[in-house]
């Protein structure tokens, strides 16, 4: 598995692993991340020009607006990749989330609070 910026011609598959995640985000977020590298994907293989999309993940600016890991490849790291793939590209990375969510993201040294609303939704920070 190789991490890279998406190119234009892959934001149907880019919005189609993010859709199977179940994750609103538009379109126009998404190829603006690709226009200023923002947009990432994880790829298999070796040939990260051929190989297939298996995550995606959209920072705007710094704030992770969306990162998905196609069904069948989760819990392979491909999705703390990703993560980390955007933390070599970013002084501090943000990100709002589910609580369900909040140990992977404390796992990779986000400093994670709650946002106040019954505690179904957490803010994180790395720097």
């Amino acid at each position: 598995m190789h991490v890279r910026p998406a190119n234009a011609d892959e934001v149907p598959a880019v919005m189609n692993v993010l859709d199977g995640a179940v994750l609103s985000i538009a379109v126009a977020t998404v190829r603006a991340g690709i226009e200023d590298g923002g947009t990432l994907v994880a790829v298999s293989g070796d040939d990260s020009a051929d190989g297939r999309i298996l995550g995606a993940l959209v920072l705007d600016g710094s704030h992770i607006e969306a990162v998905a890991v196609r069904r069948r490849r989760r819990g392979q790291g491909i999705g703390t990749t990703l993560i980390e793939a955007a933390l070599d590209r970013r002084d501090r990375v943000t990100a709002e989330f589910d609580a369900d969510v909040r140990p992977f993201y404390e796992a990779l040294g986000f400093d994670v609070e709650s946002l106040g609303n019954g505690g179904d939704r957490c803010r994180g920070i790395r720097e």
